[in-house]
């Protein structure tokens, strides 16, 4: 439409200057308004002078009004260029006053949104957005932000859509933001439809995706596409590396780690920074190869920091080697005796209850060990847990802490707040509807054995982030590979 507009406004030259028929001045009460007895050589349509009302606004944009006279230009004389010109200027004038006060508008819309995005009130400007409230390019961002760091991804969806059918739909960046939200919501299925959607990538694009793959637990996937990356020709820098490394570090991948970092120094020439050192020890610790850890720090270039030592004595921990987990503790403290001293003083802690957040039909439902819970739910749980020893579960105790009897503790275990959250979702979701389960503490081994076979029981994903790392549950399995 803007360039029909242009056309009106030069129409009164391009009668004046190109065609130049003779037309006679008349009045505008004697100019014919039917047709022409002769097939006119072309019309155009003129605002009427006499007619204040010469152009409307619809979506910021001014268009013609119907009420302008038509007439056959093939008239008998030329009108005076300088009246029409006067004539013209202030339909003009108004028009540009239309224009520069709709894009104030426009601009105090998007203020809007963008305080309502500061106020944290995502889902009202989503609901402004359905109403027909346009956003600019900036409150994408924000939106896109703000759902990675609440992790709705629900809300992120609708954003998804309206994004898509927005003149931003192709930009690179915002389409990384989008992989990014959906990596942090463990949704990998939308993050890679994104991804292979994309008609323009960047090298973030590619590390996005590959991070997002080690950080749910899916690094052979992240691992394949840095070999399709490769084959494209692209080539990869220090921040693929990085990517990379975790990529094997979650896949186990101790082999695959060790040559990839040997690549990225002889083949294209990049300098390892400490982060890459500490990539290729959690590849190794992950991995269970404790002692070629302990020798990969002693060769290291630089001098081994507290925070490596303290990093190898959290994997022997895990492994359960005593002694190593004793020879890096005094290494440690003697880099940091501040360590030693924080362990020494007991420090008065806050407790911290237990916590899940259920996103169930577009809402989050937050479940505590110390709420009442709905009926239903404690008797789905009752059924899931005689469903479970069916199948072979048997309770493990050692994660209950208190001084009580063993059916006591069976019973505390079965009321941990994952399960609980589980067992709602179940009762007030579709079947076969994937539930996503936000906890504020780590996951204990036993419940994590159960949410195991709790997931081949039921027939669905179920997806547990605690404050460690996502676990997807699938058919018996989880994502991490028992590494809870």
């Amino acid at each position: 439409m803007a360039s029909l507009i242009s056309l009106q406004r030069s129409s009164n030259s391009i009668i004046s200057s190109h065609f130049r028929p003779p037309i006679t001045p008349h009045p505008p009460a004697q100019l014919s308004l039917g047709p022409s007895p002769s097939k006119p050589f072309c019309t155009c349509t003129i605002p009427d002078a006499h007619n204040p009302k010469v152009s409307r606004r619809r979506a910021g944009v001014s268009y013609p009004q119907s009420t302008g006279t038509r007439f056959d230009i093939r008239q008998k004389s030329r009108p005076d260029p300088s009246q029409s010109n006067e004539k013209s200027r202030p339909n003009e004038q108004r028009l540009e006053n239309e224009n520069d006060k709709d894009s104030l508008r426009r601009d105090s819309s998007n203020v809007d949104l963008m305080t309502l995005c500061g106020e944290g009130k995502v889902e009202d400007v989503v609901e402004r957005m359905g109403q027909g409230v346009r956003a600019d390019y900036s409150v994408f961002c924000a939106l896109l932000d703000s759902c990675a760091s609440s992790k709705s991804i629900e809300v992120g969806k609708r954003v998804h859509e309206f994004l898509k059918r927005s003149p931003f739909r192709s930009d690179v960046e915002l389409n990384n933001k989008l992989i990014e939200m959906y990596c942090v919501c463990g949704s990998m299925r939308d993050a890679r439809r994104v991804f292979d959607r994309m008609r323009e990538r960047n090298m973030n694009s590619w590390h996005l995706i590959i991070s997002g793959y080690a950080e749910n637990g899916q690094g052979n996937y992240g691992l394949q596409l840095f070999d399709e990356m490769r084959e494209l020709g692209l080539e990869p820098n220090g921040k693929t590396f990085l990517a990379v490394l975790a990529a094997c570090a979650s896949a186990e991948a101790a082999g695959e780690g060790l040559i990839h970092f040997e690549s990225m120094k002889s083949k294209y020439g990049i300098v390892p920074g400490m982060e890459h050192y500490f990539g290729v020890i959690d590849v190794l610790g992950r991995s269970g190869h404790l002692n070629e850890a302990e020798e990969f720090i002693e060769k290291m270039p630089f001098k081994p920091t507290a925070q490596v030592w303290d990093a190898l004595r959290n994997f022997a921990r895990i492994h359960g080697d005593m002694e190593l987990e004793e020879r890096a503790w005094e290494l440690m403290v003697s880099l940091d005796p501040s360590e030693a001293v924080a362990e020494k003083i007991p420090v008065p802690l806050r407790k911290k209850h237990s916590a899940n957040m259920l996103e169930e039909k577009n809402k989050l439902s937050e479940y505590r060990c110390a709420s009442p819970y709905k009926e239903e739910a404690d008797e789905k749980l009752k059924g899931l847990n005689g469903q479970l020893r069916e199948a072979g579960y048997v309770p493990d105790t050692r994660y209950v802490l208190h001084d009580i009897d063993q059916e006591a503790k069976e019973q505390a275990l079965m009321y941990h707040s994952e399960r609980l959250a589980i067992a709602y979702g179940l009762i007030s979701t579709p079947a076969r509807t994937t539930l996503r389960i936000i906890k504020n503490l780590r996951i204990c081994g036993d419940c994590h054995n159960a949410i195991k076979i709790m997931s081949k029981i039921v027939g669905r994903e179920l997806i547990v982030r605690d404050n460690k790392r996502f676990h997807h549950f699938k058919d018996g399995k989880c994502s991490c590979g028992d590494y809870w």
